[in-house]
């Protein structure tokens, strides 16, 4: 195979894959000619982040001195396109470079390019991410002494310069950075175990006794074996009691068989790139859930705002001052408090609000419109869909109120230990080849806060990563990896098998949580107090404005995800649809192992009579795609 023929050449202590290198030419010459090709159709459009002025402007402007320096900003990634530069889509460097134009840091002769800027970034975040601390490096104008100011002035609330430190001319903000820190932020609910009706939950049973390691799996779910059993109990059981015995059944199936998309259960397929590297993961699940539908949380009026919650800036979630007394708890961990109740109550039906009728209008006045006075009316939600919605409250309701044992805590933690040290985390991103020497990173910690802080009724958790470098959804899927080795009580050697050869599928967790907390500039800033040239640098870092930097992070980053999570319920989404894809694909999390991923998943009776309708249908029109319809799996 190609893959196994690529040639490796060692030398000054570095390894270099040749068909790399030859890619990244042949893309490079790919992209030069399809530029080319563009300007000579006449389609060559002008970049969003990009600043055209007229030849007399530029004549005008004249040349000035630049300097290489560092600059320390700070963003909230919701609503951008990631870091990285775009030439159709809004982004936090896009926006950056249009502010340093504007407040004459670059000038108008580079304004349509930054690399004419040498302009560099110290880490790139995913669409969605955040960061309280990230560089960028480039050749600036710094003439004027309030252009930190001015370029704020251009720049939405929601990203911060701090300020600059002058660099040597060699100064490059990605190649000179030692190790970067993130920090991911999840709710305790998440490490709960899937729900014992879900596909998952039943699954992890049956392959429990299957391998003989039923008592081992109970075991390592010892701390939460009632939470789902008090839940329903209490929360689940009344309301269904309290519909008529035929709706209660259709409500229960739907909610726990069929899944339907009013419940946020259906993953948004987001599909990989066709490569050789990602074909595997085509074939598994390969998406992102990324939950879309908002649905309003069953007591809501009874929610604390953020500010008054009081999620200390300084140290971030750990420093917040701990509960005086702690929340009543259950043996399983669910706190069943008189609020929970309050936030559970079921809403009765409120009448429908009266409004003036309409006036009606001649069907002559509207000739292109069979009835305008309908043409804004929404279908009404039919009862089935009103008592899914209020079941969903419910149950979400019921797993905000979990506050999580320390025994879970500590296997978490446990459990994040074993990312540390150098690894091969080719599971862990995509387009990368197990033999592939680049998917070897260095995890040099991974902890998990001390203490849970509890936000508006949710319990949250603080999870810090420091590494060397971190390759594309890499942090986001050992996120995901973690919390489901707790969850689905997983035997722990599962981890150091994801690292090997085997192919695995692992979902990447919500970009919502994650932000990159500082990069770390240590030999850089040592080889700097050894300088003897007499030039006058200072070190380059965030502590001079560690205050501004806090506060940033505690009004624009920590509220932002707490505000987002509480409107959207994204990380119940992405947990409630995992647990319940009908396919092979997550069973390597089970006692069995990776084999398990492999096995042919039985069909129901109910979409074997849909896919044999399928295939007749096809077969009378003369499809020759026989073989695709219904695709030969489970359909997520």
């Amino acid at each position: 195979m190609e893959a196994e023929a690529r040639v490796l050449v060692v030398g000054s202590g570095q390894i270099w894959d040749d068909r790399s290198g030859a890619d990244k030419r042949a893309r490079t010459e790919a992209t030069q000619e399809s530029n080319k090709r563009r300007k000579l159709d006449g389609e060559d459009r002008v970049p969003i982040y990009a600043t055209k002025f007229s030849q007399e402007e530029l004549d005008a402007e004249g040349r000035k001195p630049k300097k290489k320096v560092a600059v320390m900003l700070a963003y909230a990634g919701s609503g951008y396109k990631g870091m990285q530069i775009n030439n159709d889509e809004k982004t936090i460097e896009g926006d950056l470079f249009k502010a340093l134009v504007a407040a004459g840091a670059i000038s108008k002769a580079n304004a349509d390019d930054p690399k004419k800027s040498s302009f560099v970034r110290c880490a790139r975040t995913d669409r969605g991410v955040h960061a309280a601390g990230n560089i960028v490096s480039l050749k600036m104008i710094t003439e004027d002494k309030d252009i930190i100011s001015k370029i704020n002035e251009h720049l939405p609330p929601q990203i911060r310069v701090w300020g600059y430190e002058q660099a040597k001319g060699s100064f490059s903000a990605y190649q000179l950075c030692d190790s970067r820190i993130y920090e991911y932020l999840i709710p305790t609910y998440c490490f709960l175990p899937p729900h014992p009706e879900s596909f998952l939950g039943k699954e992890l049973v049956n392959l429990a006794k299957e391998a003989d390691d039923l008592a081992g799996y109970q075991d390592r779910q010892h701390e939460v074996s009632n939470f789902w059993k008090e839940a329903e109990e209490t929360h689940v059981k009344p309301f269904l009691d309290s519909l008529d015995p035929e709706t209660s059944a259709e409500v229960h199936r739907a909610l726990y068989d069929e899944q339907p998309k009013i419940l946020d259960m259906e993953p948004d397929m987001e599909p990989l790139e066709q490569t050789e590297e990602t074909s595997a993961e085509v074939r598994s699940i390969a998406t992102e859930i990324q939950a879309t539908v908002e649905v309003p949380t069953v007591g809501a009026a009874t929610k604390q705002s953020v500010t008054e919650a009081g999620f200390r800036s300084a140290g971030g979630p750990q420093a917040l001052d701990a509960p005086d007394s702690e929340p009543s708890r259950s043996e399983s961990g669910l706190g069943l408090s008189d609020e929970l109740h309050k936030v559970t109550q079921f809403p009765q039906e409120e009448p429908p609000i009266e409004r003036p009728p309409k006036e009606e209008i001649p069907k002559e006045e509207h000739p292109n419109e069979e009835d305008p006075t309908k043409s804004n009316q929404r279908p009404q939600p039919t009862p089935l869909e009103n008592a899914l919605k209020q079941l969903r409250s419910t149950i979400i309701a019921a797993k905000r109120a979990y506050r999580i044992h320390p025994t879970r805590l500590a296997r978490v933690q446990f459990v994040l230990n074993n990312f540390t040290g150098t690894h091969n985390f080719h599971n862990y991103t995509i387009t990368k080849l197990p033999r592939d020497p680049s998917a070897k990173r260095v995890i040099k910690t991974f902890t998990a806060g001390p203490a849970p802080i509890p936000i508006n009724n949710t319990e949250w958790l603080s999870l810090k990563v420091h590494g060397q470098s971190f390759m594309m959804h890499q942090i986001r899927k050992m996120v995901t990896m973690a919390a489901f080795i707790v969850r689905c009580g997983c035997p722990e050697e599962r981890m150091q098998e994801s690292y090997g050869h085997e192919k695995l599928t692992v979902p990447k967790a919500p970009s919502l949580g994650l932000l990159l907390e500082r990069p770390v500039f240590d030999t850089y800033n040592r080889d700097l107090a050894r300088d003897t040239s007499g030039l006058e640098r200072a070190e380059i870092g965030f502590e001079k404005y560690e205050k501004e930097v806090q506060e940033f992070k505690q009004r624009e980053i920590y509220e932002r995800i707490f505000r987002e999570e509480e409107r959207d319920d994204t990380f119940h989404s992405f947990f409630a649809a995992l647990d319940g894809v009908r396919r092979p694909d997550l069973l390597y999390l089970s006692s069995v192992g990776a084999s398990a991923a492999k096995r042919e998943m039985p069909v129901s009776s109910a979409r074997r009579d849909r896919r044999v309708e399928g295939m007749a249908a096809a077969a009378a029109v003369g499809s020759d795609e026989e073989s695709e319809v219904g695709g030969g799996q489970e359909d997520g």
